[in-house]
């Protein structure tokens, strides 16, 4: 059977990353979390007392930074696990930042081009379907409502045993949100030929049928 190539894009807390593991298991694809890649960037400026709007620092951090992604899932920055680390919600909105530096964003696109090499890849983020894979033979830009993703990740921070406090998680979704969008930088955005999904009232079982049944049409 054809591999191709499946980009998802959307906004913070939408549930992208968890879709598209469970979606790449289903069809044996490489799942790449291009989300948890621009964590890492912004993980390694907070370990070295790098301010996140210090652009210069930001970028001079690229030239010693090695991502790697293993196959049981877990994310390595330079040797370390940082599988959990990249979670907390302080990382979260350094990643925002991070990601408006262009050499950031050429730094781990390229990576994510590379990787993707071949078709068989899921990859989500921001600016999969409109930057880094314009070709992907199925775009989806998934979206839910800033209560629901809000609870979703006050949920995850409660299973992990990280502190969370529910009504300032939705104030860190609606501020992301709003850097995401109007960077000026390859800001979030449905691609043109983007299915558009919403999964607020959803469950993931239904999402997953509903991208199974799109990946079927396109191979």
């Amino acid at each position: 059977m054809k591999k191709i190539s499946i980009a998802i894009d959307g906004p913070a807390a939408a549930g992208k990353s968890t879709i598209a593991k469970l979606v790449a298991r289903n069809l044996n694809y490489t799942y790449i979390d291009t989300g948890a890649m621009y964590r890492c960037v912004a993980y390694c400026a907070l370990k070295n007392h790098v301010n996140f709007d210090d652009e210069t620092g930001v970028s001079a951090l690229l030239k010693n930074i090695d991502i790697r992604m293993l196959p049981d899932g877990t994310i390595h920055l330079n040797q370390e696990d940082v599988t959990s680390l990249i979670r907390e919600n302080e990382v979260s909105m350094g990643a925002s930042l991070v990601s408006k530096y262009q050499a950031v964003r050429e730094f781990l696109v390229d990576k994510q081009r590379e990787m993707a090499q071949g078709g068989g890849v899921i990859l989500d983020g921001r600016d999969i379907g409109t930057v880094v894979l314009k070709d992907a033979e199925l775009k989806i830009y998934q979206i839910a409502s800033i209560e629901c993703r809000a609870m979703r990740r006050h949920k995850e921070n409660m299973e992990r045993g990280i502190a969370s406090d529910l009504e300032a998680i939705k104030a860190e979704i609606a501020l992301r949100d709003e850097q995401d969008m109007t960077r000026e930088i390859s800001p979030l955005k449905k691609a043109d030929d983007a299915i558009e999904i919403d999964t607020s009232g959803m469950t993931l079982d239904e999402v997953v049928a509903h991208v199974m049944n799109l990946v079927a049409q396109r191979v």
